[in-house]
């Protein structure tokens, strides 16, 4: 009996291992259908066509969250839209190269801006397109400031009559927390060295200091100033002709009885006023019509991008210059595309490091900064790259402030835009406690301990004199490391840099001049000068050293993305929350970015500083 229970044991564990088995088969069938249902396949060109660049959302160094929370955003409609950058220009070199593509489209009506840094690097984009010989279009019922900026370097700028062009200038809008701080009764202990290092200020002010306002007045002009030089320059307009524009904006609007459109078609802002449906039509004579959509034979962007990339390998074999891209806030341990994170990050500048077919490496970097910590470590992986003989090149894209610019410091070069945002070399500490909020409530915090700092560092405890003086003496510390490592780097005094530090905000242009960056230029300038320092020539290859994607995570993204889409379908958002959300989306983010910070001694290169 024993021996038959025995082997009906054997028989039934192996028919439960066969149907797990099956089970896996099945599930991975299942999991390659949905793959196969959600890939597009590769997308037709025809032999005379129209390139349709409509980029989505900000433009971006680098997408944010990882593909899996993207897809399930997007299935949602929570996410915000975003455009990589570097796509679009491949896309425009590509297409200039192109014998069907006969001429560019531009369809900015969707596109919110992400710094003017990132724009004129697509413009520049266009005019090589242009300089290949073919024309650009665009038609929009309306530009605003960014989509105008690169409208502007289009052949033929067409609105809609009912349409306008908004050109307001340039400005920086903070949010205080103070009103709020002070109903609550927290109290917020703030730390900080350098004058002009303003992020604290929203916690203990309800209005911006008269430091802040000389500083960011300085590079918010120069900034205007660059805006108008570059649409001037490619449109041929007089020098001023946007600043009164723009100051006059009120009485044009009244001299033209609201006749916006008019308006800029008479100072030239626009070559003519035309519906879409009369664009279309000019267009279709150039490149035909399609007959299944009766418009004009184009190719979106995106159609383009897949149908070119899946030609190329995408493997880069032999020596090439590797790009490490830095977006978003400096924080600790391991990270998400979109946040520069100091073990992430790491990872990828020491694969750059044990490449041996890497000898040259790019930090794109576009970040506002965050943890010092954070910061120090990337820092160090710099240090050891350039300590093997492999030079590191770093390129600022809108913003590369504070702990932004720490991690750019010790590279053999460092390139910025005029348009860059950098500098704000400062520190700061926020500690806030609760005490008095609890005691509305009736909670008191009473007890013992064997040091006079034991326990001083509570949320929920009045911060002592003596933990203070610490603080404050911690941050004097860091504000010293700080100021010494860039003057090492910049072969300058501690004096010399401390003139320019103290927290402030520079534009490219003036940090140019201040020695905090090397050379102005673009992103293709940073990598042609890795790529001669690393004597790789003029026809080098260029990697992005990214982390990869497995197959589980390929798998589980399309699974679970078509899986959100379905249950958006069956229980969709109301349009009244959502409506909400955008409303309360400049709160959300601040309360968000608070929230991220996770330096161990909350210690912090930051800037609150944001790219126009």
């Amino acid at each position: 009996m024993k021996a038959i229970v025995s082997i009906l044991g054997y028989l039934w564990r192996g028919l439960d291992g066969v149907r797990k088995v099956l089970h896996l088969i099945l599930l991975l069938a299942l999991f390659l259908l949905i793959g196969a249902a959600l890939t597009p396949g590769v997308p037709l060109i025809p032999a005379k066509a129209a390139l349709i660049l409509a980029p989505q959302g900000a433009l971006v160094e680098q997408l944010a969250g990882d593909p899996f929370e993207r897809a399930v955003a997007e299935a949602y409609g929570t996410n915000r839209p975003e455009t990589l950058l570097r796509d679009l220009i491949d896309v425009v070199d590509k297409a200039a190269e192109d014998n069907r593509i006969q001429l560019m489209v531009l369809d900015l009506s969707s596109m919110t801006g992400g710094g003017i840094a990132k724009l004129e690097e697509l413009a520049q984009a266009l005019q090589r397109f242009r300089a290949a010989g073919k024309k650009i279009y665009a038609f929009g019922e309306s530009y605003d400031q960014a989509q105008y900026y690169l409208a502007a370097h289009a052949d033929e700028i067409y609105l809609d009559p009912h349409g306008l062009v908004l050109i307001e200038g340039f400005g920086y809008y903070r949010t205080f927390l103070k009103g709020a701080i002070d109903k609550l009764e927290v109290d917020v202990h703030v730390f900080r060295a350098g004058k002009f290092k303003s992020f604290t200020d929203q916690f203990s002010r309800s209005d911006m200091s008269e430091q802040e306002e000389q500083e960011s007045m300085a590079w918010l002009n120069a900034l205007w100033g660059i805006y108008q030089s570059g649409v001037s320059k490619a449109r041929g307009l007089d020098d001023g002709a946007l600043a009164a524009y723009s100051n006059e904006y009120a009485e044009i609007a009244k001299t033209h009885r609201g006749d916006l459109a008019t308006a800029a078609l008479e100072r030239n802002l626009v070559t003519e006023l035309k519906s879409r449906r009369e664009f279309e039509e000019q267009i279709k004579a150039l490149v035909g019509e399609d007959e299944d959509n009766h418009t004009f034979k184009g190719v979106m962007h995106w159609d383009y991008f897949a149908a070119t990339r899946s030609s190329e390998a995408l493997e880069i074999d032999g020596d090439h210059v590797g790009v490490v891209v830095a977006s978003g806030e400096i924080l600790d341990g391991p990270q998400p595309p979109g946040t520069i994170g100091s073990d992430s990050t790491v990872r990828l500048l020491r694969e750059a490091l044990h490449d041996e077919d890497v000898k040259a490496v790019v930090l794109r970097i576009d970040s506002p900064g965050g943890s010092m910590l954070a910061s120090e470590v990337i820092r160090r992986e710099i240090d050891a790259l350039r300590d093997a003989g492999k030079p590191v090149i770093a390129s600022m894209s809108s913003m590369a402030a504070s702990g932004g610019y720490y991690i750019a410091m010790d590279a053999d070069e460092i390139w910025a835009s005029p348009a860059t945002l950098t500098g704000s070399i400062g520190v700061f500490a926020v500690f806030p406690t609760l005490e008095r909020t609890l005691q509305k409530f009736g909670v008191t915090i009473d007890g013992v301990g064997t040091t006079p700092y034991a326990g001083s560092l509570r949320l929920d405890r009045t911060l002592n004199d003596g933990a203070k003086e610490i603080l404050q003496n911690s941050i004097d510390h860091a504000y010293s490391v700080f100021v010494n490592n860039v003057a090492s780097a910049r072969e300058k005094s501690f004096d010399d840099i401390d003139a320019v530090a103290q927290g402030r905000v520079w534009a490219g242009v003036d940090a140019a001049q201040n020695g905090l960056v090397d050379k102005l230029g673009s992103y293709k300038d940073a990598l042609n000068a890795a790529a001669e320092r690393a004597g790789l020539g003029k026809d080098y290859k260029v990697h992005y050293i990214e982390p990869p994607m497995g197959w589980r995570q390929a798998i589980a993204m399309r699974s679970q993305a078509l899986a959100a889409r379905v249950t958006r379908a069956l229980v969709p958002e109301h349009e009244l929350f959502a409506n909400a959300r955008r409303m309360l989306e400049p709160f959300e983010m601040e309360l968000k970015r608070l929230a991220k910070f996770n330096d161990p001694r909350q210690v912090y290169y930051y800037c609150p500083c944001s790219a126009p």
